[in-house]
């Protein structure tokens, strides 16, 4: 039998936290429970009424007490630890998004939920997540085909803080941009191949020490390893005031295409695309519907690690499945 309302932790309050506590309450059918910080929790102050932040430490206590633990720490050093060490207490689900280390974090938190008898869907957000779901569609139905993701234009909060690293650098902001000739190309069901520099270019917007060499953080920048190496890369120096007024948010955008041929010859291109306001925001929307998935597969026994490849769709709605079929099939 379901609750009257799925209980919902948050781990983690920075922008994904936060988040994911707005998306929450645009879901009646949930309610946020409490909120662990790795931060002094005195120093937190919730958006909604009657919550309180408790340390992570504590998290152990509220086992059995919370149906569904949103993690909303980085991919990087947080969830290879948080991941399975919430896994063996929490139904949990997480936006993991190293998509190299898929596998073995996979592993890693399959084996902490099916002992523990938890379900954890990892890699959940727009990409990996959404943007799985459509590579996954588009491979299944065309498979003499090519599959093409582009992202942009949008800021990428790990190359943002890559340039804040190098020395000199005051703030920094990176924009992902997709080349629109690659684009068309593909639209156009070309099924061109194309190099990494091909695809994307990046845009930074760096606010420099006073004093700066700022040719020397410009070649930094561009020569970057893993980062920025093979982009073509543009580097504007601007004011602190610059920064605020024109790049304090957080916008994101993507495409996913699948271009390819059936029996007769006939080509077809598939496009999906997204353009978002806020990108933590829109990711934490889609974390909190898996979370009711998350909820409903642990009561069917469904137990284990999950990813959104493995969850019907009907399990992220809060609509029946007769108002599902009425309103939406």
């Amino acid at each position: 039998m379901m609750t009257e309302k799925i209980k919902v932790g948050i781990v983690g309050y920075g922008n994904l936290g936060k988040g994911t506590e707005l998306a929450i309450a645009k879901n009646k059918d949930m309610e946020l429970a409490a909120v662990f910080t790795r931060r002094s929790p005195e120093s937190i102050t919730l958006m909604t009424p009657g919550v309180s932040v408790y340390s992570s430490d504590e998290a152990e206590k509220f086992a059995g007490k919370i149906d569904v633990m949103i993690l909303c720490g980085g991919s990087a050093t947080d969830l290879p630890e948080m991941g399975p060490r919430y896994a063996a207490l929490f139904n949990t689900i997480d936006s993991f998004d190293t998509h190299a280390k898929i596998p073995e974090y996979f592993n890693a938190v399959n084996e902490a939920a099916e002992k523990s008898g938890h379900t954890s869907i990892i890699s959940v957000g727009w990409d990996p997540g959404l943007f799985s779901l459509n590579r996954a569609y588009g491979d299944a139905i065309l498979p003499d085909g090519t599959s093409y993701t582009f992202w942009g234009r949008g800021v990428s909060q790990g190359h943002s803080d890559a340039i804040r690293r190098v020395e000199g650098v005051r703030d920094a902001r990176q924009y992902t941009i997709p080349v629109e000739g690659a684009m068309s190309s593909v639209r156009s069901g070309e099924r061109p191949s194309l190099t990494t520099r091909e695809k994307h270019t990046r845009e930074c917007f760096v606010v420099a020490e006073e004093g700066a060499d700022l040719s020397r953080i410009e070649k930094e920048i561009k020569t970057m390893p893993n980062y920025f190496d093979e982009y073509d890369t543009t580097v504007h120096f601007i004011s602190e005031e610059e920064m605020r007024k024109n790049h304090s948010g957080l916008p994101h955008a993507g495409f996913v295409f699948r271009s390819g041929s059936t029996g007769n010859g006939n080509n077809h291109v598939i496009e999906y695309s997204l353009k978002l306001d806020s990108n933590p925001e829109f990711t934490s929307s889609v974390l909190v519907c898996y979370a009711r998935a998350a909820y409903r597969m642990n009561l069917a026994g469904q137990n284990g690690a999950k990813t959104v490849l493995d969850v019907a769709p009907a399990l992220l709605s809060a609509k029946s499945g007769e108002q599902l079929r009425a309103e939406l099939l």
